[in-house]
């Protein structure tokens, strides 16, 4: 029996003409007393092949009569096609139906909303939609571990359970093999966890970058690539409970290296997407789901220039624009997504790199400036966005490290590993970390977050 043929290999071009055996799952059927046209997709490539099927064959009227969704394989000729809507078409000889559909079947001619095909979201990698966005994050997977193994980077699995909070926001789901009612209290209120699994409490982690930052001090350049927890009860369409993230830890490095790192990383992630996903984000820019003009976006914020600015410039640049914001702009909070998106879409038309944040709203373990005030912190905007990249110079100093630590009121001794490293051959060092939701969303077009991971988690939200 001849192989199986993919469709994307077709009109790659990579199959000559003649004898070939295709299968995959039914998007229409059109059937005739003579002949019906099958039209199937089996998943590698935004388009469809069309199978002419006569009625002579075998199996003519069990393929001629299948519903959308099902599954069918077939043997016949690679022609090419006399119709003007495909460049090649298969002449069936013989065909089976591997998997039938029942009339049931949720994805039907007529249109389906998002939130629709979230709830059947076992189902949304057979539409035309979604498999485009999953073959592009697909891509950029890829592409991310090119891009560090090209540059030198070692890739680092840390883990998913610990026993830290890096990012100190407490925003955390707890792992335990005790049932709640089972965790006694200490007479300071607080649990004791000594006949837990691990003997202390742990969580889903938020971040791999402290432990990242142990393998930067001894290999030079890691990076991590996994999924991270929130339990943050949050609805926004920018929200995940899980999501994944990438995070480069670099020896030796500063803020400006780093920064540095980052943009090529983003252009990087859009010049791959352009040069390998083109026919998949041609059609993500026709859907009502994307912004128009998707694809001369991605062209310009992959080849400009990213503008520098610092914080404290950022401030001034919103206080004197004259434009109403929903929230005030002060020096010492954080910029809002309307406050970034300002910046990279109005006064710069493009990328952004901010620097040297207040260390009052920015994490523990960011290295200070002189001025006491602000810290080697920068975030990368992009127009349509706001912020897709955070990052900083790591505290090499371990009295500073020390010192900041004791003002935020942390607890010093379950860190007493990421303490040493500033003890036992300090260095500079520096990272980011960037959602990878986040950029699959600014490359696709695609507006809510949901809708560019498998099976999204949110607030009462975990049926597959």
């Amino acid at each position: 029996m001849k192989k199986a043929t993919w469709i994307s290999e077709v009109f790659e071009g990579r199959v000559e003409l003649g004898e070939i055996r295709v299968r995959g799952w039914v998007r229409s059927v059109r059937k005739k007393k003579a002949f019906s046209f099958m039209v199937i997709n089996d998943g590698s490539s935004q388009k469809n092949l069309q199978i002419v099927l006569d009625a002579d064959i075998n199996n003519y009227e069990a393929l001629s009569s299948c519903l959308a969704g099902s599954c069918v394989e077939v043997e016949g000729e690679l022609v090419e096609s006399q119709g003007k809507s495909q460049s090649f078409e298969v002449v069936a000889k013989t065909g089976v139906v591997l998997g039938s559909s029942k009339e049931d079947y949720p994805l039907q001619k007529k249109a389906t909303s998002m939130e629709f095909l979230r709830e059947n979201a076992h189902f949304r990698p057979r539409t035309n939609l979604f498999g485009a966005v999953f073959r592009i994050r697909n891509t950029l997977a890829y592409a991310t571990h090119r891009f560090f193994q090209e540059r030198g980077f070692y890739y680092l699995n840390t883990p998913i359970i610990t026993g830290i909070d890096a990012e100190g926001a407490g925003e955390m789901f707890n792992v335990s093999t005790l049932s709640p009612d089972k965790v006694k209290k200490l007479d300071n209120g607080e649990f004791d966890y000594k006949k837990d699994y691990f003997g202390k409490s742990t969580s889903l982690t938020v971040s791999g970058q402290l432990e990242a930052e142990t393998f930067a001090m001894g290999m030079g350049r890691v990076y991590t690539f996994g999924p991270t927890f929130r339990s943050e009860n949050s609805n926004t369409a920018r929200h995940l409970a899980e999501f994944w993230m990438i995070e480069p830890e670099v020896a030796f490095a500063e803020l400006e290296d780093v920064a540095e790192l980052g943009a090529d990383y983003i252009k990087y992630l859009i010049n791959s997407a352009l040069n390998e996903c083109l026919d998949d984000l041609l059609f993500l820019e026709k859907r009502d789901e994307v912004d128009a003009g998707l694809v001369e976006r991605l062209k310009a914020v992959g080849s400009s220039e990213f503008t520098k600015i610092t914080y404290t410039e950022a401030v001034s640049i919103l206080k004197e624009s004259g434009a109403k914001f929903e929230y005030p702009v002060e020096w010492g909070k954080e910029l809002q997504t309307e406050h970034e998106r300002y910046l990279s879409e109005v006064k710069f038309s493009g990328p952004v790199i901010v620097t040297d944040y207040p260390k009052d709203c920015k994490a523990f373990y960011m290295k200070q400036n002189e001025d006491g005030k602000t810290v080697r912190a920068m975030d990368i905007l992009l127009p349509g966005v706001g912020e897709i990249i955070g990052g900083s110079q790591r505290e090499e100093d371990l009295d500073k490290l020390k010192n900041r630590m004791e003002e935020m009121g942390m607890d010093q001794s379950s860190l007493w590993w990421y303490l040493d490293l500033r003890k036992h051959g300090t260095a500079p060092h520096a990272g980011f970390g960037l959602g990878f939701e986040r950029a699959i969303m600014y490359i696709t077009g695609m507006k809510n977050i949901r809708d560019v991971i498998a099976f999204p988690r949110t607030p009462k939200s975990a049926d597959f």
